[in-house]
């Protein structure tokens, strides 16, 4: 499989990506803002952005979401028993497993000040090595929501947009280094239209789902 980048100029992806920041450039601009505010919070919320990234993996933002605001602060304090119940309650699917990711990443907590001071690719790496739950796209995930902005969210709609448009082919698999080839294809996108990686996410984002969550 070949993964390649169009001739750089106005592409049509590159057109709608600057169509919708006319459209929702301030919503997106205050989401950003919003992810920057999150690393000047307490470990303890932090921690619960990455609880959410961890719940988000084959599952939707919009459960992760939800989880996050019924269970806030017990994704620190609850037993591992206690937070399978509440996402079995909530119709969360994996609750089981999930339950006990979070509860066995929360080592990482009182390191999490370090980890985010950490070059952004370097912290990403070091958070799939160590943290059971969080692959390439989790990893990222968490990071653009505590504020970094050169790392690409590459999930199911953003493969899907990017391949409708020929900015690539669709990897059947996405390994590490097939991630890393897709982001490099987005960072190029992401130089056309004028923006960063993590504002780029949110505009493919929406022109996939019309939403901008996190």
């Amino acid at each position: 499989m070949n993964l390649y980048r169009k001739p750089i100029g106005d592409s049509i992806l590159t057109v709608k990506v600057k169509s919708a920041k006319n459209e929702i450039g301030n919503k997106v601009e205050r989401r950003l803002k919003e992810f920057e505010s999150v690393r000047r919070e307490s470990n303890e919320r932090i921690f619960q952005e990455l609880a959410f990234c961890i719940l988000t993996a084959n599952s939707s933002a919009r459960m992760g979401l939800k989880a996050q605001s019924e269970i806030g602060g017990g994704f620190v304090s609850y037993t591992e028993q206690e937070l399978r119940n509440a996402l079995h309650r909530l119709g969360y699917r994996f609750w089981r497993v999930r339950a006990s990711y979070i509860v066995e990443a929360r080592w990482v907590i009182p390191r999490l000040r370090e980890i985010l001071s950490m070059d952004e690719h370097e912290a990403r790496m070091f958070l799939v090595r160590n943290v059971k739950g969080l692959g390439m796209k989790e990893a990222s995930h968490f990071l653009r929501n505590t504020g970094a902005k050169n790392l690409a969210i590459v999930d199911r709609h953003i493969l899907r947009v990017l391949s409708e448009h020929e900015i690539i082919t669709m990897p059947k698999t996405l390994t590490v280094r097939r991630y890393l080839e897709v982001e490099d294809a987005e960072r190029g996108l992401a130089k056309e239209a004028g923006m960063s990686l993590a504002e780029l996410d949110l505009y493919l984002w929406y022109l996939k789902t019309g939403q901008v969550l996190k």
